[in-house]
């Protein structure tokens, strides 16, 4: 299992060996990562249509997803208040007008209807079902994880500036660690074993990737449920940083998680100023490249 893990994250270091420079390009590979994202989460909903009693089991998926996203969340917010503290940091909030939360959850909300569209599909047409999803699954990850690692190479950070931002690199050691102790608290009242929720916590709000992930090696429930506790958490970063920014700068960049790279980042620039900038796309930068690696470590980990 962990030579399958090995395997599957061959593509991300690869594609982050590739420089790549032309902006016609990265367009393109950005245009295709959105595309294969819906493709993989359609093909995540096609193979819960093929889960036996899986009505049965919607009861399970959310308790798991909802206790996993409710110890995570307080595990990670006590810890970033505490570093937040720690610094006795206060930030001035802009008065730049914040960008629509409603239009924003909207977004995020589009890639669940696409796993229940997948779902319909697979449940109405028995060809649909006939497909092999786990092969198309495996080989539309692979070359989503190549193209994320190409987009990482040439997002224009170089090393030294991540290590030299020590505020954005302790966001991210408090998020990882106390998700990982909010997730050993949730596996104790879940029937999950401390690995499997270890794994389910350590895509720190990387929704796109982790349900994927996830649903490769534990089936497709319980990518729902990694998919679901990850959608979650982006919901509540939109609604928690305009109110966190000005006393706990730390939190409100934090809560985010992966997505302070890319999909919150607006929100916390607005909420922030343009000087909290670097320290988001750092804490971001840092677990966005984390992710993958603990989530299908855990994953090859026994159980």
């Amino acid at each position: 299992m962990l030579f399958d893990a090995l395997l599957i994250l061959f593509p991300l270091f690869l594609g982050y060996l590739i420089p790549l420079s032309s902006p016609p390009l990265l367009k393109l590979i950005n245009q295709l990562l959105g595309k294969l994202v819906y493709l993989i989460l359609a093909l995540m909903g096609v193979g819960l249509a093929n889960v036996e009693g899986l009505f049965a089991q919607l009861a399970t998926l959310g308790r798991i997803s909802g206790t996993l996203l409710g110890c995570i969340s307080v595990a990670n917010l006590l810890a970033l208040w505490w570093l937040d503290q720690r610094r006795r940091h206060t930030h001035s909030v802009t008065s730049l007008p914040a960008p629509s939360k409603w239009r924003m959850m909207a977004e995020s909300m589009k890639l669940a209807l696409v796993v229940i569209a997948g779902f319909a599909l697979g449940s109405q047409f028995a060809a649909v079902r006939a497909l092999p999803v786990d092969r198309f699954s495996e080989w539309a990850l692979m070359l989503l994880l190549l193209l994320i690692g190409i987009q990482m190479r040439n997002f224009g950070m170089s090393l030294r500036q991540i290590l030299l931002n020590r505020w954005g690199l302790q966001i991210a050691l408090c998020v990882l660690l106390s998700s990982w102790a909010g997730a050993l608290v949730a596996s104790l009242l879940l029937p999950l074993s401390a690995t499997q929720a270890l794994a389910l916590a350590s895509s720190f709000g990387w929704y796109s990737l982790s349900g994927i992930l996830v649903a490769d090696k534990l089936g497709p429930l319980m990518g729902s449920a990694a998919f679901l506790n990850d959608l979650g958490r982006e919901l509540l970063a939109i609604l928690l940083i305009p109110v966190l920014m000005r006393r706990h700068p730390s939190s409100a960049i934090g809560y985010s998680g992966a997505t302070a790279l890319d999909f919150t980042l607006p929100v916390i620039q607005r909420s922030g100023g343009v000087d909290v900038v670097p320290i988001a796309v750092v804490s971001g930068f840092v677990l966005s490249l984390l992710g993958p690696i603990l989530v299908l470590g855990f994953l090859a980990w026994p159980s």
